[in-house]
């Protein structure tokens, strides 16, 4: 069972790689762990950042991957709970703070839908997913 999980949850993270990579993102880091947890996903993206008033800034992108075969357990939108948004806000600060990141930031969501039978039905990318 545990093998089953492992395998659908890194399908679903090479289905979001090469969503983001289709969105013009650049990857720096896959399953960054820490003693309070793992980050799926950290990539860059150049767009702008209203709030310093700049038209073109290089963003860090924390990025969650949720995966679901199926909706017995719900979507994989669903699976983004309160819960993990403050594991998620958490983790993003330690990075941020290990890599002594000053510009902006933010963390998204990719969401990977399957039927039963594993056949992708919807990729969803959600920016700024987690705020405050």
């Amino acid at each position: 069972m545990q093998d089953g999980r492992r395998a659908l949850g890194e399908r679903g993270e090479r289905i979001a790689l090469h969503a983001l990579r289709e969105a013009g993102l650049r990857i720096i880091e896959r399953n960054w762990r820490c003693r309070a947890g793992e980050l799926d996903i950290v990539a860059e993206e150049r767009a702008p950042d209203y709030s310093r008033g700049a038209l073109d800034s290089r963003w860090l992108v924390v990025v969650e991957v949720r995966t679901r075969r199926g909706h017995g357990y719900g979507s994989a939108l669903q699976a983004f709970t309160r819960k993990k948004q403050a594991k998620l806000r958490e983790l993003a600060a330690l990075y941020v703070r290990e890599r002594e990141w000053e510009g902006p930031w933010r963390i998204d969501a990719v969401a990977v839908q399957m039927d039963r039978s594993g056949r992708l039905i919807d990729v969803e990318h959600i920016r700024h997913a987690v705020t405050g």
